[in-house]
């Protein structure tokens, strides 16, 4: 890991386990990402995405399996709704022009 994410991010697991404590929830940390500044979230995204690197096939496959069924989840409960592949596409094109 690159010695200023390194730093950044083991200052950040410092202050979140000082201030809330080593049990925390993905959702208190998505509070306590929030209030990072911008570049602090961007440096912290980079290395969760390059930490995926390390993970095995198995583990990648179990991921994209969990996150299937938790958007499959989201559809059931009405939390989100399905958009028309066409509009995607379009949406996609309209933003890359």
């Amino acid at each position: 890991m690159d010695g200023i994410i390194r730093t950044f991010y083991e200052g950040f697991i410092f202050k979140v386990n000082t201030f809330i404590g080593v049990d925390m929830g993905i959702k208190e940390i998505e509070v306590e990402i929030q209030k990072l500044e911008l570049n602090e979230r961007a440096s912290l995204a980079t290395w969760i995405v390059e930490s995926l690197d390390d993970l095995t096939e198995a583990e990648v496959e179990a991921l994209w399996i969990e996150e299937a069924e938790r958007r499959l989840d989201e559809l059931e409960q009405g939390i989100v709704t399905e958009i028309p592949v066409k509009e995607v596409l379009r949406r996609a094109r309209a933003a890359i022009s």
